[in-house]
């Protein structure tokens, strides 16, 4: 179950435009996060989540090496994420960088200041979980419709130094090569229904 908000926003113009935002419960948001992770990571992972007023927050503190994010209410379609710790920094500049830059100028506005230091990104391999769905059933604890993938991140790898093709659409693929953010995608086949 999701909770209704409204939110007014000032237009250029300095109307005002209203527009509802879905924000699920505290503890639906812990439970679909973690989802993403592999069953024995979910207990102690840090979830990071939204108040009522959409602003991303820690929901729970966590003792292990991973990170989960909660679903953007913001955003439509139903996404949670889980990765290494390590990756954080990155991360967290992808989503500050998320409200000046949109698609391949955002990526390569924070590969530029992984390049001169100023986002910290280990440079070895570290996991990112990816889980979609459908809608979250908070009674069985589960994602209806779940598609579950991973990204490997492997900074500045090449085809040549990893042996993977570039080609999209094959399982496993080099996205990003030589960049900051290069990873390996594994996107296994959907199910057809």
């Amino acid at each position: 179950m999701k909770i209704k908000l409204l939110f007014l926003f000032p237009t250029l113009l300095g109307l005002s435009n209203a527009f509802a935002v879905d924000v699920a419960p505290v503890e639906d948001q812990i439970a679909s996060a973690v989802l993403a992770a592999p069953k024995e990571r979910r207990a102690a992972a840090t979830v990071l989540g939204y108040n009522a007023k959409g602003e991303m927050l820690t929901l729970r503190k966590g003792t292990n090496e991973m990170v989960c994010l909660a679903d953007d209410p913001a955003v439509k379609g139903l996404s949670v994420a889980c990765y290494h710790k390590d990756l954080e920094p990155f991360m967290a500049r992808g989503r500050e960088l998320a409200a000046q830059y949109k698609g391949n100028d955002r990526h390569e506005q924070r590969w530029k200041e992984v390049d001169e230091g100023k986002v910290k990104m280990p440079r070895e391999p570290r996991m990112l979980y990816v889980l979609t769905g459908s809608s979250f059933d908070s009674a069985k604890g589960e994602m209806v419709d779940s598609y579950l993938r991973w990204v490997v991140y492997t900074p500045y790898a090449t085809p040549e130094s990893t042996g993977l093709t570039t080609t999209s659409g094959t399982a496993p693929w080099l996205m990003y090569p030589g960049k900051a953010g290069a990873h390996i995608m594994i996107s296994p086949a959907k199910e057809k229904k």
